[in-house]
């Protein structure tokens, strides 16, 4: 651990009810700040008290951090006000869009650590629905490093083979929109104060075009799958109010005693669009 984020974070009184852990492993700093190159313009949410910001802005041709705790702000406006290129501002992520920021690229990348109780909300708000073609956040985005949950972590990277109950609707649209990778785990002892679970960092390289073809019936697939995933798949439609099931699925090539959860995306996109002919 590095000394001096130490005592600054012991300085300042974390909020519980903002979910705020800070980052205090040069090492792991060291190991977010590598992922960011001279002419990337970055987005960094919930910048803290700026000890992964403080990197950045040496690093990036543009950084610009959200924030909404008012005490950190004035930490990050006292530390880094100096640098032409750090914008901040006292946002919430999830009333903001990509398009209203100060960037010149098309493209940015996203840093992100979040509090862990919003991991799905973000997640939609950056990607979009699973059915959701056109989505303007998305389209602005080349790539995110998000700092997750360990549990949450695993099931963005999860597929139909993992274990645990790990595979679901994060999974889906995580996978569907990006290529994703677990790159480094966190140890609790990284953060002061120590939350109760290890971290993972996620990287999500974005893709152009959806993983496969979205119906209108995916997202409501997907649903009725992972509402019931230990039923077989033929009892999880029935349950979501579909017609045609038996017909859907040897259209679909899916046997009806399968496990909904153990169908790959691939499989959950054709199904989708084989169930359109009866719904």
């Amino acid at each position: 651990m590095d000394l001096d984020y130490i005592l600054r974070a012991k300085k300042f009184k974390a909020k519980k009810s903002l979910g705020q852990n800070f980052l205090i492993s040069s090492d792991v700093i060291d190991f977010i700040a590598s992922q960011a190159n001279s002419d990337d313009e970055i987005l960094e949410i919930g910048a803290g008290l700026g000890f992964v910001t403080e990197r950045l802005v040496k690093i990036a041709k543009n950084v610009v951090a959200l924030e909404i705790d008012k005490d950190a702000i004035k930490v990050l406006n006292k530390n880094l006000s100096s640098y032409d290129n750090f914008h901040l501002i006292e946002q919430d992520i999830l009333k903001t869009n990509i398009d209203d920021l100060p960037f010149n690229s098309d493209k940015i990348k996203i840093i992100a650590n979040i509090p862990y109780y919003i991991t799905s909300p973000i997640l939609v708000h950056l990607l979009g629905e699973i059915d959701e073609i056109n989505h303007k956040n998305r389209s602005r985005i080349s790539e995110i490093i998000l700092m997750v949950q360990l549990e949450a972590g695993k099931r963005i990277v999860a597929n139909n083979n993992s274990q645990n109950k790990e595979y679901g609707q994060l999974s889906i649209l995580s996978q569907i929109w990006a290529d994703v990778e677990i790159i480094k785990n966190v140890p609790k002892k990284c953060f002061m104060p120590s939350p109760k679970v290890d971290s993972t960092i996620v990287r999500f390289i974005l893709k152009d075009e959806p993983k496969c073809e979205i119906t209108r019936l995916l997202r409501r697939t997907v649903r009725a799958i992972f509402m019931a995933r230990r039923k077989n798949i033929k009892n999880s439609l029935l349950n979501g109010g579909f017609q045609g099931i038996e017909e859907a699925l040897n259209k679909a090539g899916i046997k009806m005693e399968t496990r909904g959860e153990k169908l790959s995306i691939d499989e959950i996109c054709n199904l989708s669009k084989a169930l359109e002919e009866f719904n």
